[in-house]
């Protein structure tokens, strides 16, 4: 079997002979070449040409973010994991939207490195268990604003419209909102012709019908 050819860029030299020395047992992973830097990185992706290049995404100079973009587009061929220390929800999102395809935390261990090696030179994409709840929580501030978007319904409304399935009262709705009870009634009106409804159970129906009582 070819081994998979591994470029590791980090910009502690101590990292990289750590990552080596992990990965030593492990003879179908080869690791072709190192760099301390992005710029380096890119260049030596020509020289080394690697399956895989495990990069950290935050260096001096030219950062991993940055090194993906570039070589998502020079080199769509090379698969791309980061290994980093940051865990931080616009690192990983700002990550997979350049192109990788792994991002795994610097506290794993050298079999589940390994593995996330292999599984992406799959065709896998790869992420550390620790950073899932962070992802799905994102999925799900996403979609919520997806249904906001396509109901065409501001936060307010969405927020009236929770009240009404409630069965809240125009007076309760009235000290929620900070709103006069004759506010409430217009403003339950037009909730009304944007959802296309004559009644609060009509609205509250249509709500669930659209998900909309999901999004707060």
């Amino acid at each position: 079997m070819t081994p998979i050819r591994l470029l590791v860029v980090d910009d502690h030299q101590l990292v990289r002979k750590g990552i080596r020395s992990l990965l030593i047992n492990h003879p179908d992973i080869e690791i072709v070449g190192e760099a301390e830097n992005g710029l380096i990185a890119l260049r030596q992706v020509q020289d080394c040409n690697p399956d895989i290049v495990l990069l950290d995404i935050k260096m001096p100079g030219l950062d991993g973010t940055e090194v993906v973009r570039q070589l998502h587009r020079t080199r769509p061929d090379v698969k791309i994991i980061i290994l980093t220390t940051y865990d931080d929800e616009a690192y990983i999102t700002g990550a997979f939207e350049a192109g990788v395809h792994g991002y795994l935390l610097k506290n794993i261990s050298h079999e589940v490195l390994a593995d996330a090696i292999r599984s992406v030179h799959a065709g896998e994409s790869q992420l550390s268990p620790d950073l899932m709840g962070k992802v799905l929580r994102q999925f799900a501030e996403m979609a919520r604003v997806q249904k906001q978007d396509f109901s065409g319904l501001t936060e307010e409304e969405l927020h009236l419209i929770h009240l009404v399935a409630d069965g809240k009262s125009n007076r309760a709705i009235a000290k929620v909102m900070f709103w006069s009870e004759t506010t409430v009634k217009r403003r339950v009106q037009e909730l009304f012709e944007k959802l296309g409804v004559e009644n609060r159970v009509q609205a509250a129906a249509e709500a669930g019908k659209r998900g909309l009582l999901q999004v707060k």
